[in-house]
């Protein structure tokens, strides 16, 4: 069986594209680029997650924000959660607004298509050891879409835009001036 021309030297010059981009310092490790001390220097190891608060008159939105956010510090950060009296920093906030808006209506039924739900929600993320205010975001939003002929609704909509503003609210503690 004979190889192609093409393979002889196409092979070798993807598996060298592959090395050079491997050692570039790309990286998915998200707790490589998190910082992880305050502005005195002093190295922030733990994190203690306050059970959010909410406005809204839909239950337990809070309970899934900060599952979610619990869980994403374990996962993509260098920090450990621990308790609230022997954490070096903590992270409280509040679910202040739910709207939902219609985006598009089906022709025949002008039942609503798809509808999208905004979030809006206040963090603060504070060293206890210091008093430092590391991040306050006030008016952080998340909007998600979803369709209701696809069997999406509002709880798996809602489940979603936790995950994304979890998400979102990491970044934030990396982003953030201290």
């Amino acid at each position: 069986m004979r190889s192609s021309g093409l393979t002889n030297w196409v092979l070798p010059i993807w598996v060298g594209a592959v090395v050079t981009l491997n050692g570039c310092g790309y990286s998915t490790d998200r707790t490589a680029v998190i910082r992880t001390q305050n502005a005195n220097g002093d190295k922030i190891r733990t994190v203690a997650v306050d059970v959010f608060e909410s406005r809204e008159f839909r239950r337990g939105l809070e309970l899934q924000l900060t599952e979610a956010l619990a869980k994403r510090i374990e996962a993509e950060t260098p920090f450990k959660l621990a308790k609230k009296d022997r954490a070096d920093t903590l992270l409280t906030g509040e679910v202040r607004e739910v709207r939902q808006s219609t985006i598009g209506r089906d022709f025949q039924s002008v039942k609503p298509r798809e509808t999208a739900a905004t979030y809006v929600v206040s963090f603060q993320w504070k060293d206890l050891r210091t008093g430092e205010v590391l991040v306050d975001r006030p008016n952080f939003v998340q909007t998600v879409d979803y369709i209701r002929p696809l069997n999406e609704d509002f709880y798996h909509a809602s489940q979603r835009a936790m995950d994304r503003l979890a998400e979102r609210m990491i970044e934030q503690m990396d982003t953030a001036d201290w």
